[in-house]
């Protein structure tokens, strides 16, 4: 199994629970297809480098995940057919990225604690 780590950006006109839902279809997409959700963040609402559909914020979503490499033909598939979501990049992991997705993982762990 390979290390991936996907982010997306959904319209900025969803409601909160909306986003959330949204999200948790995601999610589940890849619980269903056998993925380990590693981590998972929501960024919130951000200003992008240019408008997308005359649009100049969206909300930013990341999910780090397991899974074999077929999945992420069903994901990419899943964002394309969901008109919510504005543009998504996955990216395979190498071990030094996965290492530092860790690092960082524990680093935010820790400030959540405190």
């Amino acid at each position: 199994m390979n290390q991936y780590e996907t982010v997306f950006i959904l319209t900025p006109v969803l409601s909160d629970e909306q986003m959330k839902e949204t999200v948790a279809k995601f999610r589940s997409v890849l619980t269903d297809n056998g993925a380990e959700i590693l981590n998972e963040e929501t960024w919130g609402l951000k200003k992008m480098a240019y408008a997308i559909e005359k649009k100049s914020t969206g909300f930013y979503c990341l999910l780090e995940f397991k899974a074999e490499p077929t999945i992420v033909k069903k994901l990419e598939t899943a964002f394309r057919r969901d008109e919510k979501v504005i543009r998504f990049i996955t990216v395979k992991l190498d071990k030094y990225a996965a290492e530092y997705a860790e690092k960082r993982r524990n680093k935010l762990a820790k400030k959540e604690e405190a």
